[in-house]
């Protein structure tokens, strides 16, 4: 017998007053009042957004039937980050047929600085651990070792800075190419005795321009993007989402509500 599935209206649910009254105070810095949070409450994405903050729900997907910047939108305003995260970010999992990868940051920030970039990887690696793949974590860049010398090489160096002194437990390399990432014949001569190079499972883009080029060439199937660095989980479907598409990402956000996959028992 399957799960019964509770549907609720956002126009006619009685939690339509609390939520607006809720919202108008969350937004209240930004001149939201009662009276206009009422027509924003309706809308299925923030009205599910209130419900994950308010503890009516544990998780949220949306994004089937609305853009990308109708589902992340009310997750920043609504639910927000942790102390100590300063951004939101995403990953995917691109799946080979030996391994699996994590993929960061592929769709929520175009370009950036250090401090986010480091924050884009220590996410990364603890989403990786969440789903039992062991995080060996590559800075990417167009050089690799001390071979660069231009402005987006040094930021990626300063990012690895920031995740040494924040994560000294968590094997970390860079600036490294994609080849010496994750080919162990190249990361041979390029970085001999390196705990990562040859062997990355979470690879960090410096940009998104950098991630599209690679993931083109990868060869793996790409599961996401799958949202972190919020304080509860809400993840994106594209518009053109198929029903084991959506299925898949509501079972990784349920995965991610729950604090992990579990761990194996004998």
């Amino acid at each position: 017998m399957g799960a019964l599935c509770r549907i609720i209206d956002p126009q006619t649910s009685p939690l339509h007053e609390d939520f607006a009254e809720v919202y108008a105070k969350l937004r209240a810095h930004k001149g939201m009042t009662v009276e206009l949070a009422h027509d924003v409450v309706v809308e299925g994405a923030y009205f599910g957004t209130l419900m994950v903050h308010e503890g009516l729900a544990d998780c949220m997907v949306s994004g089937a039937a609305h853009s990308t910047a109708s589902t992340i939108r009310p997750a920043f305003e609504v639910i927000k980050t942790p102390p100590g995260v300063s951004i939101v970010s995403s990953v995917f999992f691109m799946c080979l047929p030996d391994q699996v990868l994590v993929y960061g940051d592929c769709a929520v920030n175009p370009d950036p600085n250090a401090e986010q970039l480091a924050d884009i990887a220590l996410q990364s690696a603890q989403t990786a651990a969440q789903f039992h793949v062991e995080p060996r974590v590559a800075m990417l860049s167009y050089s690799t070792g001390a071979s660069g010398q231009v402005a987006d090489v040094d930021k990626v160096r300063a990012a690895i800075e920031m995740v040494r002194e924040r994560r000294p437990d968590l094997p970390v390399e860079g600036p490294i190419k994609y080849d010496a990432a994750v080919d162990a014949v190249v990361a041979a001569t390029k970085l001999p005795g390196s705990k990562v190079a040859g062997r990355a499972t979470v690879l960090v883009f410096p940009d998104l321009n950098t991630y599209k080029a690679v993931q083109r060439s990868a060869g793996a199937i790409a599961v996401g993007p799958v949202l972190q660095g919020l304080r509860k989980p809400v993840n994106d479907l594209s518009r053109g989402a198929l029903v084991q598409d959506i299925g898949s990402t509501v079972a990784i956000t349920a995965i991610q509500a729950q604090g992990g996959v579990p761990a194996r028992t004998r």
